[in-house]
């Protein structure tokens, strides 16, 4: 199968998830300018929503890990993506902690992509089954064990029992076992030979649909800043008018 065949529908599959992650951000939006009650993006089927839309990010980053490197690390495409990651995480930490005072986001779904990424080469050559294990218990001990030891710097983990005050907050435990679950997918798929069978034809239409997958870093660094400036402008006008 071509390497383009084999993209368009990760790609698309990142188009689906920045479309979630964009309608969550506008309610989030609307919610601070006051168009939509207060704890709307964060409750009822809206809580559910943006865990889903960050598992999927998560998901698909094991997956990309797998399709990339799964024949072998290629150590230059490797860093250079990991470089991007990291610098549009510290951005959004910079960016966050001026424009959101006491809800700086210090380890969000950037940061937790760029840790995953570099756990993930460990479970390269890993079994399917054993990746899976391992995310099955990533995923189980957050929500039976705690300890306060891992608060304070060591909040990131997850495992410490407390929810830090933060726009967005995607620890290790459990955020990690979706990671592992896209790597293991990719590796099921790659031993069963299935990769060649959902290889799709690459129109203009999907080529269009697929562009912002492709472009996933940027319409995620991007796509709020604009979100909030037509929000701003809409509510400018309204009380205007």
């Amino acid at each position: 199968m071509t390497r383009p065949d084999r993209l368009i529908l990760i790609d698309l599959a990142r188009t689906l998830a920045l479309a979630g992650m964009v309608v969550f951000h506008f309610v989030f939006d609307l919610e601070i300018f006051g168009w939509v009650p207060q704890d709307t993006a964060i409750t009822g089927w809206f809580w559910w929503h943006a865990r889903i839309v960050a598992g999927s990010f998560l998901f698909l980053a094991g997956l990309g890990l797998w399709l990339s490197h799964g024949a072998g690390i290629r150590w230059p495409g490797f860093w250079r993506r990991q470089a991007k990651i990291g610098a549009a995480a510290a951005l959004v930490t910079v960016a966050t902690y001026f424009a959101l005072p006491g809800l700086t986001i210090f380890y969000g779904i950037l940061h937790s992509i760029f840790v995953a990424s570099l756990l993930g080469l460990l479970f390269l050559r890993l079994p399917a089954a054993a990746v899976l294990a391992v995310a099955a218990f990533v995923f189980w001990l957050p929500w039976v064990w705690s300890d306060p030891a891992f608060d304070g710097w060591l909040i990131w983990t997850g495992l410490s029992g407390r929810i830090p005050a933060t726009a967005d907050f995607e620890p290790l435990f459990p955020w990690f076992a979706p990671f592992l679950a896209g790597l293991a997918t990719g590796k099921i798929f790659s031993h069963f030979g299935l990769w060649p069978r959902l290889a799709v034809t690459e129109t203009p239409f999907l080529r269009r649909l697929s562009w912002p997958g492709r472009h996933s870093l940027a319409v995620y660094l991007i796509h709020q800043p604009v979100l909030i400036a037509l929000v701003f402008a809409a509510t400018w006008i309204y009380w205007r008018i």
